[in-house]
């Protein structure tokens, strides 16, 4: 089967990564656990995607029009995951968080062949579908991570920065996602995956060893290239290890701009991480995050930006920038590009993060301008 798998079609991800998928012109399944929402989302595609329904019992339905069900997220997941393994799609996306539950799960029911793509920002879930490269090896799949702005944005400067240069003393990485935000409720999944990633707390690579750091520490202020300033802090994020693996670096921080500015905050959230990973207490903490509000609301700055810091063994110092959009316009493209590579074999066996399996270039292919050493190639 030559269809690229969608899970999650209907949530904000899922619809933006289908609608470009569906442009140019790539066989598509939704799938999800909302009937009339796969419904509209097929009549607003066109090209008559297929939909396939997931019910409270996990078991899953393909049907060109009809109703489906709502129910526990995980045994949709596992309803999902079988029905992978009977219909051997081409390239499945996972957009369903936490990924630290459904990347092992998903990737894992791919056949031989079909290959896996998600979204994944979380460092555990991150390093564990990274561990599974020899495996998938074996089976001759190809599992990607990380195809979002999250990974790829600071990657691929990186990548760009360290290109045949022996390996740096230290790597430095900051992402400064610029998001709109849509009305509604924040919901499970993107709750789970906040407060799972809050509770792993902080870490950094020192002599090439990953090790425990003060959450939201190495907090810096600095200019952007477009004479705006912006600060960041350090976190538990997949941008870690994709960095760490881009350099070789033996010194590794990855930080965020989304991380707390106040010093206040800053101070107790490494004792709030501690509490998060009670599981009661963390499960509580998801339950009322999952029904706050959101509010519409424009980004809070033009562009999304990616920052890498290169210093040498010699102490020279580089920098380079990736210039983007709005960070879940350039997550779906990038998701998108990297699906419909797949879907054409141009991946290779293994598990990988974006920028590892296909080079920086592809941050501009989905939309991103990287400008290092003065120079800016792609546009956004």
């Amino acid at each position: 089967m030559d269809e690229i798998w969608i899970l999650g079609a209907t949530g904000r991800s899922g619809r933006a990564i289908a609608t470009r998928l569906a442009l140019a012109n790539v066989p598509l399944t939704l799938v999800g656990r909302d009937s009339a929402g796969l419904d509209e989302l097929a009549g607003t595609l066109g090209g008559a995607p297929r939909t396939i329904v997931l019910d409270p019992a996990g078991a899953a339905r393909a049907r060109a029009g009809g109703a489906g069900g709502a129910g526990a997220a995980r045994r949709a997941v596992a309803g999902f995951a079988a029905r992978i393994a009977a219909e051997r799609p081409a390239v499945v996306v996972n957009t369903i968080g936490p990924f630290t539950e459904t990347a092992p799960v998903i990737a894992r029911a791919c056949p031989p062949g079909t290959h896996y793509v998600d979204l994944a920002n979380e460092l555990p879930a991150v390093t564990g579908l990274l561990g599974m490269h020899d495996e998938a090896v074996a089976d001759g799949r190809c599992l990607v991570t990380g195809a979002g702005f999250g990974v790829l944005a600071t990657e691929s400067v990186v990548l760009a920065l360290c290109a045949g240069r022996p390996a740096p003393a230290r790597v430095r990485v900051d992402a400064l996602a610029a998001v709109a935000n849509k009305p509604g409720r924040l919901g499970t999944a993107l709750a789970a995956s906040i407060v799972d990633a809050v509770a792993v707390g902080g870490r950094r690579y020192e002599r090439g060893r990953l090790v425990r750091a003060r959450l939201a520490g190495d907090f810096e202020r600095f200019a952007l290239p477009d004479d705006s300033t912006a600060h960041s802090a350090s976190g538990p994020s997949g941008e870690l290890e994709a960095a760490h693996r881009a350099s070789g670096a033996p010194w590794v921080v990855a930080a965020s701009g989304a991380m707390p500015a106040g010093r206040a905050v800053r101070a107790v959230l490494p004792a709030t991480a501690v509490l998060l990973a009670w599981r009661p207490f963390g499960n509580a903490v998801k339950r009322r995050l999952a029904r706050v509000r959101v509010t519409a609301g424009e980004r809070s700055r033009e562009f999304s930006w990616a920052r890498a810091r290169v210093e040498d063994a010699d102490g020279g110092v580089r920098e380079g920038w990736l210039r983007a959009g709005e960070a879940l316009d350039f997550t779906a493209s990038a998701a998108a590009e990297v699906a419909a590579r797949l879907a054409r074999s141009e991946g290779r066996p293994g598990a990988y993060t974006p920028g590892a399996l296909f080079g920086p270039d592809l941050a501009v292919a989905a939309g991103g301008t990287l400008l290092v050493d003065g120079a800016a190639a792609g546009t956004s």
